[in-house]
Parts: C-alpha cells; structure tokens; sequence
C-alpha cells in the first residue's frame, strides 16, 4: 500500500509544468529589441514627379489605300504580292495594252486629218495659224474679189446704160454670196481649228489610257493584300492591291475624361512595346476635338519612326504620357517598403527608434514608390524596409533623392551636383545583407 501511494506520487511530480517563466528567456527578447539597427536612412523630400498618366492602344499605320484601276482591260501581269516593299516608281499591275495602242493611233490619224484640213503642217503649233490664210478662205476671198471687179465694171457700163437693171442686180447680187461664202469660209476655219483641239484632247486622253494600263505605287508602303490574278478582267474601280504606309506608324490612345484639359500636342510619350526590349520616346502629335460619347474618353496620337521597319501596324503599345512636368510629390524606393496582409508600410525613424508607419501609395516608376498619405517633408525612413523592427537604430548616412534624375545622394551634399555620392540600389541591398548578418543571434 505505502508502495502504491509513492509511486503515485512520484507520477503526479512528474506532469506538473512549472508556471514560472524561464529568465533566459525573457533576457534573450530584451537583448534583441535593444539591439541597434545599422542601417541607412532617408530624408522624405517634396521631389519632381510629373504626372504620368498610362494608355493602351495599338500601333497603326499612317495610310492605307486600295490601289483600283482607271481603265477596264485584262490583266496582263501583277508585279507585286504580299509583304513587298514598293516605291512611287514601282509597278504595280500591267494591263493589255493593244486595243489601248490602237485607240491611241486613231487618234492621231483624226488629229492629222483635222490638221490638214486648214492646211497646218504636222509639226506646227495651232497658234501660228492665221485663219485667214487658211485654203478655205483664202478661196472664198478670191471669190468676192472677182465679184467686186465685176460688179465695178458693170457699174460703169450702168452708167452709160450700156447694161440692163437685171444684169445689174446679178452682178450684185453675186457680190453678195461672196461676202456670205467668205463669212462662211472664215466661220469653218475656226470650226476645223476648234476641232483640232478636240481632236488633241482626244490624243491625250487616248496616251492617258494607255499609261494608266501600267499600275504603280502612290507612295513608299508595303504591300497588303493582292486582290487580282493575271488573266482576270477587271473593271473602272476595281480593287487591284491594298498597301499601307509603315514609316511612320501611329500610336492610336486614350486618356480619361478628367485628363483631357491637360493633354496638348508635343507632350512628352513613352511608349513599351512587346516587341522591343526599350521604351520608344516621341510626342503627342494629335489629338481629338470632341471625347467618344460612348467611352468618355479623349483619343489621341503620337508617331514613331519606323524606318527600319522592325516595328509591325497592329501591334500592342502602352503609353505612358507626361501631362504636368513640374509636379512633386513624396517618394520613397521600393527597397523602404514592406508589404503585409494587403497593407503598406515603410520604418519610420523618430528620436533614434524604428517604429511602424502604414503608408498608401500611389505610382511606382523607376524603382520608386510615390506616397499620398502617411509620410510628409522632412521625415526620416528606414531604406532597408528588410531589416527593420522596433528598436533603436544607429544611422551609416542619410541620404535624401535628387529630383533632376532619381538618383539617391547624401542628404548633407544634395545641394552640390558637383559632389553628390550616388548611391544605387545595388548598394543598398549589400548595406541590407550586411546588417542582417550583424545582427546578435538569440541567446539561449
């Protein structure tokens, strides 16, 4: 019995857990929350931050146009197909030139024709001839002279009455249908020389034709789409190619409603595509007159040289357009800020000690962090967000952000250019590194 109850005492001494806490414990916590940081610090600045106002769109081309024909024919060679490049100078498309080559030879003939009618010679200029001259009048002219020396002989043998009053009215009467013949005579010169005209127009027009049986290019562009083969009849208007202009190429946005007062032509864009590896610098170039109705928002373009062609019409772009080069704003780098459970927060330096400040945050450019609410001028945060706690801290240096380029500088020389000590962010990942394998570990 007395063994029973020893045994059982000894058990019940054994589950009971000591409620008084372990001093090493609790000394190993103290020595930790009073171990110094060794870390840098920066000097919350007002720092030039313009305003950046992000758009997404595509890349277009500067022109587009069907190619068609201007005269109906057979289609005797296409020249071009898709992907090629085409000059003003290159042909596009040929037709069948012979019935065209006859039009233009008739045409000729009706032009000589007219010409010989007047009596001008092949090579003459129309305005050298004098209507006057022309056989047709000349002949008629003669006509009247002979019927007035007529007409003056029989007046003098009137007068001696050696004629009769009829052979009288004949002979003036004759004088008459000469002046009319002559009138007549001039009046179908001009007619034959007007006709000249029509016929040389109808020359021109006939050549016309027949170099607008060969197709080429308006403009430097790119070949689309061919839309005919050869053989095919094709008609006044028909399509014949689509080509495009590349070079340049027009970035096609869109900005919010509550941007549109600030945007203006030859504004800065920075342009990512996909495609290439840097951002393509250019300007707004042009801008809409009224906002789409339906979205809200206010289009507008920027074009980008495309001389060597490494950039295709559709592609994605996102914009980035600088609207107000001379705001500020408090920033921060993104080697300050921590992030947790949805919240931001950066370590606040106040009278030696690191404590906790929750922040919110606006855009993030260039490995910085814009912050709307939460810090203000002249306050102190810790730069390497990673090692930070609540607990003292012992400052390596203060740095503050040039605003001209981003760059971190000793706060003590932000004032001299000529001296500043850039500090990248590569520098401050080591400092980060270095402190935390300084720090004491946990005592036992």
């Amino acid at each position: 019995m007395l063994g029973a109850l020893m045994l059982g005492w000894s058990v019940s001494g054994c589950g009971r857990a000591d409620p008084t806490p372990s001093p090493s414990g609790a000394a190993s916590e103290n020595r930790a929350a009073k171990t110094p940081i060794r870390g840098d610090a920066l000097e919350v600045r007002l720092t030039r931050w313009p305003l950046v106002v992000r758009s997404q769109g595509t890349l277009a081309t500067d022109e587009v146009t069907v190619v068609g024909t201007k005269v109906a024919g057979r289609v005797q060679a296409v020249d071009v197909d898709l992907g090629d490049v085409v000059t003003p100078e290159t042909e596009l498309m040929v037709l069948d030139r012979r019935e065209l080559e006859l039009e233009v030879a008739q045409a000729e003939a009706a032009l000589a024709q007219s010409r010989a009618a007047v009596g001008l010679a092949p090579d003459a200029p129309l305005e050298s001839l004098n209507p006057l001259n022309s056989p047709p009048v000349r002949e008629a002219q003669a006509v009247l002279d002979e019927a007035k020396l007529r007409r003056d002989r029989v007046e003098g043998l009137r007068k001696q009455r050696a004629v009769t009053e009829a052979e009288w009215e004949e002979v003036a009467a004759a004088e008459k249908v000469a002046h009319a013949q002559l009138s007549s005579a001039i009046n179908g010169t001009n007619e034959k020389i007007a006709l000249i005209r029509v016929r040389t127009a109808e020359l021109a027009l006939a050549r016309q034709r027949l170099d607008e049986a060969v197709i080429t290019a308006p403009y430097c562009g790119v070949v689309q789409q061919r839309h005919v083969s050869p053989g095919a009849f094709v008609q006044v208007g028909q399509a014949i190619v689509t080509l495009v202009r590349t070079d340049p190429l027009r970035f096609r946005g869109t900005l919010p409603e509550r941007y549109a007062r600030r945007l203006s032509v030859d504004q800065p864009v920075s342009l990512m595509v996909e495609a290439l590896s840097d951002p393509i610098e250019t300007k707004v170039s042009r801008i809409s007159p009224a906002l789409d109705p339906s979205s809200r928002a206010l289009t507008f373009e920027a074009e980008i040289d495309n001389g060597d062609g490494l950039l295709r019409a559709g592609l994605f772009a996102e914009a980035s357009v600088e609207l107000d080069a001379d705001r500020t704003a408090a920033i921060v780098p993104e080697s300050a800020v921590t992030q947790f459970a949805g919240r931001e927060n950066v370590w606040k330096i106040e009278s030696g000690e690191c404590t906790e400040q929750f922040i919110e945050s606006g855009e993030r450019r260039d490995g910085f962090v814009e912050v709307l609410a939460g810090l203000t001028a002249g306050d102190q945060v810790l730069l390497q967000a990673g090692l930070g706690k609540k607990a003292p801290i012992e400052l390596q240096t203060v740095y503050s952000i040039r605003g001209d380029d981003l760059k971190l500088v000793a706060a003590a020389e932000a004032g001299r250019p000529e001296e500043d000590r850039i500090a990248g962010q590569e520098t401050l990942e080591a400092d980060s590194d270095a402190a935390e394998s300084q720090a004491p570990a946990e005592g036992p």
